[in-house]
């Protein structure tokens, strides 16, 4: 229980500099172990990007609770930070491509180097235009930038969502105290499909199919 606090706590204090593409906070790197799904991995992580020092609670309540990745195809990790997320669906679906994409440089460096030392030749770290418009994605999977806000956030989610294939789903897991309710109402309200998978934690894990 005492972990469960901390880990909230640290995300509620995020700083926001993680969303620019070339943050100024000076370099402090930090080592940290994945451990989820089957995996025990050792990740690099870094100031000025998304969770520096541990993995955010809310992307181990998603590798806990979404099922195994596609054996192949095109997959997203969209706001990928240092690439847990990424990272941890490569290891697991070797024959997938998986684009691990952010805004955030570092992140981005980060991203490729923790794939590499992980053996995970299969993952692309690439800022969002320089993913090839004719992709579509077999699952997106993202603990979404929610501080960014609702505006920024809807129309980040409307971009992406709509590259998915037919019938393939989204995994999001959003704090229930930063709006994760009112995203799945906006999103069926869109349009889209939306089951919640768990709670746990304070934190909710929808399924989306279909844009919004």
């Amino acid at each position: 229980m005492k972990r469960d606090s901390r880990s909230s706590a640290a995300q509620t204090q995020q700083p926001v500099h993680y969303f620019s593409a070339d943050p100024n906070t000076a370099s402090r790197p930090a080592t940290v172990r994945l451990r989820a799904a089957g995996l025990d991995l050792e990740l690099r992580s870094d100031a000025g990007v998304f969770s520096r020092g541990a993995i955010d609670r809310g992307t181990l309540v998603l590798l806990r609770t979404v099922p195994a990745p596609p054996a192949g195809g095109e997959l997203l990790d969209l706001g990928c930070g240092f690439g847990p997320i990424a990272v941890a669906m490569a290891v697991r679906s070797p024959g997938a491509r998986v684009w691990a994409v952010d805004v955030n440089r570092r992140a981005l460096e980060l991203t490729a180097a923790n794939a590499a030392a992980a053996g995970a030749a299969n993952v692309v770290a690439a800022q969002p235009d320089d993913v090839p418009a004719d992709i579509r994605f077999d699952a997106i999977y993202s603990n979404p930038p929610v501080r960014v806000g609702k505006e920024r956030l809807h129309g980040l989610l409307q971009r992406w969502l709509a590259r998915l294939r037919p019938g393939a789903p989204a995994y999001l897991v959003v704090q229930r105290h930063l709006g994760s309710d009112s995203l799945a109402a906006w999103l069926s309200y869109g349009g889209a499909e939306v089951s919640r998978l768990r709670s746990q934690a304070g934190y909710r894990v929808l399924e989306v199919h279909g844009p919004p």
